[in-house]
């Protein structure tokens, strides 16, 4: 099959938008393409686009409502107390971002009097707004003719002109090409196309050319490989890194501690634990936070960006001075790390086996120590089912 001679930017444009129009992904904070006049909201804009990084729509959709429905406007976000946006934010990750999220919340109601800036250059200039960012808000919420390319977007452009470098030495190449089919006309409708056409279509792994819009004028497919594209130089492996996390009890209570403000989880409520270093910690060298009888409850395993964390959980009974005395059921604001390090303490791991302790054959000097053996697979559903289990893990009530 020959390729494409001719990539007609005017005809792409008519081919996608024609698709958009009929089949357009609904999302909480679209105005769809047959709405007429009315105008998305700019901080519903914002705040989705903040959330939508390196999150997928269905994980960060009900973060978006809780939030709105706590702060419906840009105003009501930059008057709420740190404490509770950080804590509704948990679960999302990358948690630097809820705290740019409130700078530019402030910035926004204080020096701009409540209303998002109209052009790319001076959203750029709010805390935490890049150049993806305010591309998007300016083409979505104001129909400007901004250049909006995310990973969908790369994706999108990678094969319909099969782009050979590889990512991310690729990005200026693709944003260039992506450039080229900007128009004043839809600028706003035109930026959610290629995104639904990358996130429902031109999937990464199985993309499904037979229902694409593009698919006769797509280079990738011509050649018979679009699934190959985008390039990408294979990355380094992850490094690994190892710590303790600590679970201490006082009846249905647990010990939380607040995280420093700037840093990875900065500001985030946590478990009190070691630090995280690149090789495991012996017994000797562990200090635990408070002198306790210490068993283990096994360790649990969590992906960074950056690297990946193996983390040991202690459980103790035991009073400690310097703890938020948090219920066991009220632990929805902990990041997923320690939540699943604190289940785990509980023993509620999801999909994994509820552990049992055993008495090892010899325990450390600072004293005893429990080992793991399989027990029942508990899986519980939903977060009202956590609860009830670890009701009944305090109380012995069912």
């Amino acid at each position: 099959m020959s390729l494409p001679a001719l990539l007609d930017p005017d005809l792409i444009r008519s081919c996608l938008l024609r698709w958009y129009d009929a089949h357009a992904r609904t999302l909480a904070w679209r105005v769809g393409p047959g709405q007429g006049a009315v105008r998305a909201d700019p901080y519903r804009v914002w705040l989705s686009e903040v959330m939508l990084q390196q999150t997928t729509v269905p994980h960060a959709t009900p973060y978006f409502l809780k939030f709105t429905q706590a702060w419906p406007r840009v105003e009501d976000l930059a008057a709420a107390a740190d404490g509770d946006v950080m804590a509704a934010w948990a679960g999302l990750g990358y948690y630097a971002r809820a705290r740019n999220l409130l700078a530019c919340a402030r910035a926004v109601a204080s020096e701009h009097g409540g209303a998002f800036p109209d052009t790319e250059d001076a959203l750029l200039q709010l805390p935490g707004v890049g150049a993806y960012t305010a591309a998007a808000v300016a083409a979505i919420a104001f129909d400007r003719a901004a250049n909006v390319v995310d990973g969908n977007v790369e994706r999108v452009i990678s094969r319909l002109y099969a782009v050979q470098d590889l990512l991310p030495d690729a990005k200026p190449q693709l944003k260039t090409l992506a450039a080229g089919l900007v128009r004043e006309d839809r600028p706003g409708d035109w930026a959610q196309a290629l995104m639904d056409l990358g996130a429902t279509v031109c999937k990464p792994k199985q993309p499904l050319c037979l229902i694409c819009p593009l698919a006769e004028v797509c280079t990738a497919k011509a050649e018979g490989e679009p699934q190959t594209y985008p390039r990408k130089r294979q990355k380094a492996a992850r490094p690994k890194r190892y710590g303790v996390a600590f679970v201490i009890r006082r009846g249905d209570t647990l010990a939380l501690i607040r995280r420093p403000a700037k840093g990875l989880l900065g500001g985030m409520l946590a478990l009190p634990s070691t630090d995280w270093r690149s090789k495991p910690w012996t017994d000797a060298e562990i200090a635990p936070p408070i002198a306790a009888d210490w068993v283990t409850a096994g360790q649990i395993e969590h992906i960074f960006t950056h690297f990946a964390l193996s983390l040991a959980v202690w459980v103790a009974q035991g009073d400690f001075s310097d703890a938020i005395w948090t219920r066991a059921t009220d632990l929805g604001a902990l990041p997923s790390v320690f939540l699943k390090a604190a289940q785990a303490g509980l023993g509620l791991n999801y999909g994994r086996p509820v552990a049992r302790l055993e008495p090892l054959a010899q325990a450390p000097e600072h004293g005893p120590r429990f080992g793991l053996a399989t027990g029942e697979l508990v899986v519980p559903d939903t977060i009202d089912d956590l609860n009830a289990e670890i009701e009944v893990l305090f109380t012995g009530k069912k």
